[in-house]
C-alpha cells in the first residue's frame, strides 16, 4: 500500500498466498455500536451548560453529545445530532423543547428531550463562525429565540424558530459577548451581557433598540459575566469583580441595589431558586453563597480545590443543587450538606487508553496528570505526577504502566494507588507501553525512535532493562506482542513496520521469520491484516488508533476527523466497508474493547471525552433505533400520558422492553 506516495510493504502469511486477492470484497461486520455512555463534562470553557429537565434529568453537552443524565437510575440518554463540538443550549420549562447549537458550520438545532427528535435547524450559512449565547423567550410560550454569533461585530439575532424565519437583527458589541436571555415577563425585552457592558435590548417589529446600563459611581467592572432575573422581575448580574448588582424592573439602565465583594474573583454563575432566592457561584474562591430576598448571604458551601471553580449552577429537586465546574466535573449537594461528585472528566489531551484483562474496567490518562480507573458505575481516580501519554495493564490486572509525556514511566498499584516503580527512558513522550500476553517483559516505545525492553518480575514489581530496539528513523507510534511473548512489532511516524526479538532487542530483517507469526493484540494501525482500514488517499496521521476485539472478529479504528469506524477482521483488502460513529468532535485518539467484547471504548484529543459504545447485534435488515420508535408510541399519546411516560422513560432503554 501507499501512504503520502510512501509504499509499505506488508508480508502475506503462507496459508493465504495462494488464495489471495486484491478484489475480494469484505463484508461490514454484522455488529454495530450503540453509545452508552459519556464520561465527563464541558465546563473548561463554556457557560450555562447545565440543567435539570422535568423528566428528573440533568441536561449537559460533551464534545458533539448532549447528555440527558438520571443520576438516581444511572441511565443516560444522547441527543447526536450535532457532528462538532456543541458551545452552548438552552430550554422550555414549559414544553421539552431543547436547542443547542455547535462550532463547525454553526447553526441551532431545535430538538424533543422525550423523542431526541430534531424539530428545526435554525441559522445555517447565516450564522458566522460560532453562535455563542442562545435562550428561548418566556412569556410567550417560547415562540423566539435570539442568539449571539462569534462574529468581529457579535451579531444578535432573533427567530421565530418554529418557522425557521429571523425577525430581527442587530450589531451587538464590538466586544465578547457572554449571556444572553429573554426578560420571563416581556417578550420584546432582551437583555446581553460581556466585556465592560450590559445591555437591555427592545424589539419593535423587526428593529432592535439598544439601553446601556449605567454602573454610576460604582467602577465599571471588566466583565459582567452572568445573568438571571428575581421573581419581582429585576433583572441580576454578577461581574468579574465578585460584585451583584440589581437592576430595577422598568427602570433597567439604573441599578437599585449592589452586593460589593460577595465573592472573591469573579461570579461565573447566578440561579434564582423556586422559593425566590438566589445563589451564586464564584471562580477564584470556589464558593456558592444562598442569598436571601433582602440579598443578604444566609449559608455557604465550598467547592473542593480538586474540582476546580465554579461555572455553572442549576436547582434540583427540594433543597439539591447541581454544581458545573472548570474542572470539567458535576458536583450534587446541599446547603445543608457537603458537595459530591456525580460527574467527573479529564482536562487536558486525552491519549492513553487500556482495558482490565479480567473485569469490567479500564483506565485512561492524559495531560492533565490524572490517571482514572474507570467501571460502568463509577470511577476510581489515581495518582501521577508527570502529564500522562500512555497507560497498559499487567496481565494480571494488579498494576498497570503509566507512560508520560517526558520519557519517564511509572508503575501503580491498581488497588492502593501507590506508586510501585518509576523509570525514565530518554526525554521525549512515551507513546506506548505494552505488557508481554506472559507478563515477563514490558515494551516502552518512544519518540526518540527506540523501544526500551524490560524483564518483569515479582507480579509487575521489579523491571530491569533487557534490550533496546534501535533501527526506526521516526518516533515509535504503535507496538504489539506476539502471542508466545517472544517477538514485538512496531509502527512508526514514517510508516515504517518493523519486527524485533523480545528478549534482546534484535531487528529481525527475515520476512520469512515474520509472516506467519500470531499477535496477541492488533493495535499497529499498519499491517497486512489491517490495512483495509485506512482509505483513499489518506494522510498517514489520518488514523490515530487500532484495536482489534477479543473473538477475533472486529476492529475498530480512531480517526482524525472524530469517528469511530467498526470493521469486519481481518480487514486486509483495500477501502473496506465500515459502520461509522460520531460523538467526538475532535481527533479520536485511542480505542479499546473491553475484555468479554461487550463494550468498546472510545478517548477524544481536544475534547477530553471518553464514550463508551454497546456492541449489539440484530436481525437482518432491522435498524435497531429506539429513538424512532419511542417517538411513535409518544405520537400515540396525549400530553399527561406523555409526562407518565417521560417519568418511565428507563423502561424505553431497549428493544426487548418496548
Amino acid at each position: 500500500m501507499f501512504l503520502r506516495g510512501r509504499p509499505i510493504t506488508m508480508h502475506i502469511p503462507d496459508q493465504l498466498r495462494e488464495s489471495y486477492s486484491l478484489d475480494h470484497k469484505v463484508a461490514l461486520p454484522e455488529r454495530k455500536l450503540k453509545l452508552q455512555w459519556v464520561y465527563g463534562y464541558r465546563g473548561r470553557d463554556c457557560r450555562s451548560n447545565l440543567y435539570l429537565l422535568p423528566t428528573g434529568e440533568i441536561v449537559y453537552f460533551n464534545a458533539s453529545v448532549v447528555v440527558l443524565y438520571n443520576v438516581e437510575e444511572q441511565q443516560q440518554r444522547h441527543y447526536l445530532g450535532h457532528n462538532d463540538d456543541v458551545k452552548c443550549y438552552n430550554h422550555m420549562h414549559i414544553t421539552q423543547w431543547l436547542f443547542s447549537h455547535q462550532a463547525l458550520q454553526p447553526h441551532v438545532r431545535v430538538w424533543d428531550s422525550v423523542s431526541l427528535n430534531t424539530l428545526h435547524v435554525i441559522g445555517a450559512g447565516v450564522f458566522d463562525r460560532a453562535v455563542t449565547c442562545v435562550a428561548f423567550s418566556k412569556s410567550n410560550g417560547g415562540a423566539h429565540l435570539c442568539a449571539v454569533d462569534d462574529a468581529n461585530d457579535h451579531i444578535l439575532s432573533v427567530w421565530d424558530w418554529q418557522k425557521e424565519k429571523q425577525l430581527a437583527e442587530v450589531k451587538c458589541s464590538n466586544d465578547s459577548v457572554l449571556g444572553a436571555v429573554f426578560h420571563p415577563m416581556e417578550a420584546n425585552l432582551i437583555v446581553t451581557c460581556g466585556k465592560s457592558h450590559i445591555n437591555f435590548w427592545t424589539m419593535e417589529g423587526s428593529t432592535l433598540t439598544k439601553r446601556q446600563g449605567l454602573f454610576e459611581k460604582h467602577e465599571k467592572p471588566k466583565y459582567v459575566l452572568c445573568i438571571a432575573f428575581a421573581g419581582n422581575g429585576d433583572a441580576i448580574t454578577g461581574d468579574s469583580s465578585g460584585n451583584i448588582y440589581i437592576w430595577a424592573k422598568g427602570h433597567y439602565i439604573f441599578k437599585v441595589q449592589v452586593v460589593s465583594g460577595a465573592h472573591e474573583g469573579g461570579i461565573f454563575s447566578l440561579c434564582v431558586l423556586k422559593d425566590g432566592t438566589l445563589v451564586s457561584g464564584g471562580g477564584k474562591d470556589r464558593r456558592v453563597l444562598l442569598w436571601d430576598h433582602d440579598y443578604r448571604k444566609k449559608s455557604e458551601i465550598e467547592v473542593p480545590e480538586a474540582f476546580g471553580p465554579v461555572r455553572t449552577l442549576a436547582e434540583g429537586k427540594q433543597d439539591e443543587l447541581f454544581v458545573g465546574t472548570t474542572r470539567n466535573a458535576v458536583l450534587r449537594g446541599s446547603f445543608s450538606g457537603s458537595l459530591t461528585p456525580i460527574v467527573q472528566g479529564h482536562t487536558d489531551e486525552l491519549w492513553g487508553l487500556d482495558v482490565h484483562p479480567s473485569t469490567e474496567q479500564f483506565v485512561t490518562c492524559g495531560q492533565d496528570k490524572q490517571v482514572y480507573l474507570w467501571d460502568t458505575s463509577s470511577h476510581l481516580p489515581l495518582w501521577s505526577k508527570d502529564p500522562g501519554r500512555s497507560v497498559g495493564f499487567h496481565p494480571s490486572g494488579t498494576v498497570l504502566a503509566v507512560g508520560t509525556m517526558t520519557g519517564r514511566w511509572l508503575v501503580l498499584d491498581t488497588d492502593t494507588r501507590d506508586l510501585v516503580s518509576m523509570h525514565t527512558d530518554g526525554n521525549e513522550i512515551i507513546s506506548a507501553v505494552k505488557y508481554s500476553p506472559d507478563g515477563a517483559y514490558l515494551a516502552v516505545a518512544s519518540h526518540d525512535n527506540f523501544v526500551y525492553i524490560y524483564s518483569v518480575t515479582e507480579n509487575g514489581r521489579k523491571y530491569s532493562r533487557v534490550g533496546k530496539c534501535t533501527g526506526h528513523s521516526s518516533f515509535v507510534t504503535h507496538l504489539d506482542w506476539s502471542t508466545d511473548s517472544q517477538f514485538i512489532v512496531t509502527n512508526s511516524g514514517d510508516y515504517e513496520i518493523l519486527f524485533w526479538e523480545a528478549s534482546s532487542g534484535k531487528h529481525i530483517t527475515s520476512a520469512d521469520a515474520v509472516r506467519n507469526l500470531e499477535w496477541a493484540t492488533s493495535t499497529c494501525v499498519l499491517g497486512f491484516n489491517v490495512f483495509g482500514i485506512w482509505p483513499e488517499g489518506a494522510d498517514g496521521t489520518d488514523i490515530n488508533a487500532l484495536c482489534r476485539s477479543h473473538d477475533n472478529n472486529l476492529l475498530a479504528s480512531a480517526d482524525d476527523f472524530g469517528k469511530v469506524h467498526l470493521f469486519s477482521n481481518p480487514c486486509s483488502q483495500p477501502r473496506a466497508p465500515s459502520h461509522i460513529n460520531g460523538g467526538h468532535s475532535s481527533h479520536v485518539t485511542n480505542v479499546a474493547f473491553l475484555h468479554d467484547d461487550s463494550h468498546l471504548i472510545s478517548t477524544g484529543g481536544k475534547d477530553t471525552s471518553i464514550l463508551q459504545w454497546v456492541l449489539g447485534s440484530g436481525p437482518p435488515g432491522i435498524e435497531f433505533d429506539t429513538p424512532a420508535l419511542v417517538s411513535e408510541l409518544y405520537t400515540l399519546l396525549n400530553y399527561h400520558q406523555k409526562e407518565l411516560w417521560c417519568r418511565r422513560r428507563s423502561m424505553l432503554s431497549t428493544v426487548d422492553t418496548i
